[in-house]
């Protein structure tokens, strides 16, 4: 297989044929092009769409994967919300079984994203009321059901220091996100393993000049933070100064069933929210996930000012970094064949998973 474009080398944009199988093959320097060449994004926060629900089980979350790749998504992880144990160990159960048995058309499940359910029920955003403290034995079970990649927690929370040092010692990476903590909770947390910030800025404390927040840890001393881009969740200059001081900043959709749907009233584990328009919203207006996809992710950083070679690489090899995936992330030789094609405007032409065209 070979595609024509300017294409997105280690050394950047570069116009040429890329050569791939189920892997990269090579690249050979061609006339220009109007279209774009990118590494399949990678998307670390995603609880459904077209719909589907990731708590609901495989089928849903093979939905959920199909939708996001033909927004360019290549790989993902279906990420669970606060809800009682049964309830998180049938939909990492799910999760797992896509994980293992890949089908036709749909992103790579790279394992889950628990958020929650430790977490502050102060901080709970859309969360469902099923916030508790960290509880090791509760996670060793739940672990026992699937491959978690990604843990958000409260680090103030009695043991959640403890709880951050275990998944650290796995190769899990905690998070601080749906904090009611300090500065110092948060820096602890840090200090203890974590790995980054869940949806930064969003449901944890913010940035004052005399209580710093867990916000101001964040912007001092976080290497990898994620956040949501579509302008909703967290205001254009915001993501572009959390670029500035979190170099390792990714984006996530923290997209939900609605996304992808007309307006209406979709599932969020055991809530029930409303879509309208571009947002997602509890009954008191709380934002509750978004209707975010990638592409559009893409579009709205370039949008705003940032360069689009910077734009995909903050979907796809930082995303691959924080995580420790060697094999994707960027188009070199050797690296998993996930491809994105777009057109001069930056739509999606084609996606390519693993050399597999799965869109259209």
């Amino acid at each position: 297989m070979a595609l024509a474009g300017q294409v997105l080398t280690p050394e950047g944009f570069r116009s040429g044929r890329l050569f791939f199988g189920e892997r990269i093959e090579g690249f050979v320097p061609g006339p220009a092009s109007r279209r774009y060449l990118l590494p399949g994004f990678i998307d670390l926060h995603v609880h459904g769409g077209d719909g589907a629900d990731a708590m609901e089980g495989e089928a849903e979350v093979r939905r959920l994967a199909r939708f996001h790749a033909r927004h360019g998504t290549t790989a993902l992880l279906p990420t669970t919300v606060t809800a009682p144990e049964e309830d998180l160990a049938r939909a990492l159960s799910g999760i797992e079984a896509v994980r293992k048995r890949p089908g036709p058309g749909e992103a790579r499940v790279l394992g889950a994203h628990l958020e929650g359910p430790w977490i502050s029920p102060k901080r709970l955003g859309a969360q469902p009321p099923f916030a508790r403290p960290a509880d090791l034995e509760e996670v060793r079970r739940l672990l026992a059901h699937g491959r978690v990649r990604v843990v958000t927690l409260a680090p103030e929370l009695e043991g959640a220091l403890e709880l951050v040092r275990f998944l650290s010692g796995r190769g899990i990476r905690a998070q601080v996100g749906h904090t009611a903590g300090t500065f110092e909770d948060a820096l602890a947390a840090l200090e203890a393993g974590a790995g980054g910030f869940t949806h930064f800025f969003n449901a944890m404390t913010g940035l004052h000049h005399r209580t710093p927040g867990a916000v101001g840890a964040g912007l001092l001393y976080a290497r990898f933070a994620e956040v949501i881009a579509d302008g909703l969740h967290v205001a254009p200059e915001a993501v572009k100064l959390l670029f500035k001081r979190v170099p390792g900043t990714y984006v996530v959709t923290d997209a939900v069933a609605a996304a992808g749907m007309p307006d209406g009233t979709y599932p969020l584990g055991r809530h029930r929210v409303k879509k309208r328009g571009e947002g997602v919203f509890l009954k008191d207006g709380t934002l509750a996930g978004s209707t975010l996809t990638m592409d559009r992710a893409l579009r709205n950083l370039v949008s705003w000012g940032i360069p689009l070679e910077e734009a995909a690489l903050r979907l796809s090899k930082l995303p691959a970094t924080y995580l420790g995936l060697a094999d994707r992330g960027s188009l070199e030789t050797g690296k998993r064949a996930d491809v994105v094609v777009l057109s001069e405007a930056l739509e999606v032409e084609e996606v390519y998973v693993e050399g597999e065209r799965v869109y259209p």
